[in-house]
């Protein structure tokens, strides 16, 4: 995955993740698995429709958006930030809450490796982002 150029198959694995988020918290809390799901469904519904708008299918094609449609260019970012769990963006509250969760039930192993875990897709998204934003400046 550290490699992949596709941007289909990164948010596939990062899917995984967000599954296993949605696993760990389901028997202590199916609610709270419900929004999670809720989320991540609009958020990644969100990044595909993005990229599908400037017909980005690799991170060389993502790195051309400055040229075709900058108005898109800053909600790439904010969307992918949100879809890696960042602070104070939408991701970042269902992943608060389970953590919340999993502490009052006074199981502190499990949350940290998830939030650890996490810091990789947050890598992934960082690594799309700087494609998108900085490789190249925008067109006057």
């Amino acid at each position: 995955g550290l490699n992949q150029t596709q941007l289909r198959k990164i948010l596939a694995y990062s899917s995984i993740t967000h599954m296993g988020w949605m696993m760990a918290v389901l028997p202590y809390n199916p609610n709270m698995t419900i929004l999670n799901l809720t989320i991540y469904i609009i958020l990644t519904t969100t990044a595909f429709l993005l990229l599908n708008l400037n017909s980005s299918t690799t991170t060389l094609l993502l790195s051309r958006t400055w040229n075709k449609l900058t108005w898109l260019t800053p909600l790439i970012p904010s969307t992918l930030l949100s879809l890696g769990g960042l602070p104070p963006l939408t991701g970042f509250l269902p992943k608060w809450a389970i953590i919340e969760e999993f502490t009052k039930n006074n199981s502190l192993i499990i949350p940290t490796i998830m939030a650890t875990i996490t810091l990789l897709n947050l890598y992934f998204y960082l690594r799309l982002i700087y494609s998108t934003s900085i490789t190249l400046l925008p067109m006057s």
